[in-house]
């Protein structure tokens, strides 16, 4: 194979991958595009009282509620668990048998690089608004934020008193989650 052959197949090879490499980031992101519509639908769609269907049909979640912070135009819907499934398409609720926003204490964890990456942008008084599928709205005032070393710490919540806590991984900006 002379020179010029061999360069040209590596034009071509070089060529080939940055496409490849293009597609796969552009297939991520519109499938996430996709299923954020989906939910966003089956959200609009439910009927009153019920939990929502399943966003398609082989998911593997359901949305219980949707969060916003209406000072910042932040919306995000709450899936029925805070399962690694459940957390790739939205936050989760981490208290089994409670509906978020009703009349008792609630907590939810979400990613801090995609989902709760707001959560960096909080501030102490800012209102954040829970609606959830039985058609109970609850308003909550930000108090503060607090890092908590798990391994060496627990939260301190009284899960019998009414209230929200946000939780996700801690720093925002590092390449690894602690």
């Amino acid at each position: 194979m002379n020179l010029v052959a061999l360069r040209k197949a590596l034009i071509l090879g070089l060529l080939l991958l940055g496409l490849s490499l293009v597609w796969q980031g552009s297939y991520i992101k519109l499938k996430a595009s996709l299923a954020e519509w989906l939910i966003s639908a089956t959200w609009e769609g439910r009927e009153a009282g019920l939990v929502p269907a399943k966003p398609w049909p082989w998911a593997d979640t359901r949305v219980v509620a949707r969060l916003s912070v209406p000072g910042r135009g932040i919306r995000r819907f709450v899936m029925q668990d805070a399962s690694g499934e459940s957390l790739a398409f939205g936050p989760g609720s981490m208290i089994r048998n409670r509906v978020p926003g009703e009349q008792a204490y609630t907590l939810i964890a979400g990613h801090r690089d995609t989902h709760f990456r707001f959560l960096s942008e909080l501030e102490p008084g800012d209102v954040l608004e829970i609606d959830n599928y039985l058609g109970q709205h609850a308003q909550f005032r930000v108090s503060g934020a607090r890092v908590i070393n798990t391994e060496q710490g627990q939260l301190g919540i009284d899960p019998e008193t009414p209230g929200l806590t946000l939780v996700t991984c801690w720093p925002f900006d590092a390449l690894v989650p602690g």
